[in-house]
């Protein structure tokens, strides 16, 4: 398991009609603050701040079809030739991480062939290197090509 520390991220919030936003950075819009997309938002700031992975290289919430249905990934980071690099599925904090998760990224992972899976629910994070035959835990996020 993977430790990241976003005691000193910020988010950006709002009140709204009773309700809470935060403004994310990649979309650049307000979104309705829930329970998962607070863990996205944490994530895409420490990718961002922390380990300088290019904001304009990675995408959010975009729709993919798996099996002939429609689905939608929490957030893909785009290599510098612009293919899929890393996977990043977000759970809610009280969301355990468990096989159906990651039965979720391989299905997306199918589509996209991506070279490394990220999932976290912002307590558990686990990064594997999808490059070889064999799938590789990761001790620590890795650099952005």
């Amino acid at each position: 398991m993977i430790e990241i520390d976003i005691s000193d991220i910020d988010l950006k919030l709002k009140k709204e009609d009773g309700n809470t936003y935060v403004f994310d950075l990649i979309r650049k819009k307000w979104v309705m603050l829930t329970p998962e997309e607070h863990v996205r938002q944490y994530v895409l700031q420490y990718l961002v701040s922390k380990r300088s992975y290019p904001a304009s290289r990675i995408a959010v919430e975009k729709q993919i079809t798996v099996n002939n249905i429609k689905k939608r990934f929490d957030a893909v980071v785009f290599d510098e030739h612009h293919k899929p690099w890393m996977i990043i599925e977000c759970k809610a904090p009280e969301v355990t991480i468990t096989e159906k998760t990651l039965n979720q990224v391989l299905q997306y992972h199918n589509e996209l062939q991506c070279s490394y899976w990220y999932i976290t629910n912002g307590r558990q994070n686990y990064c594997a290197d999808a490059c070889s035959d064999e799938v590789v835990w990761l001790e620590d996020l890795p650099s952005t090509t």
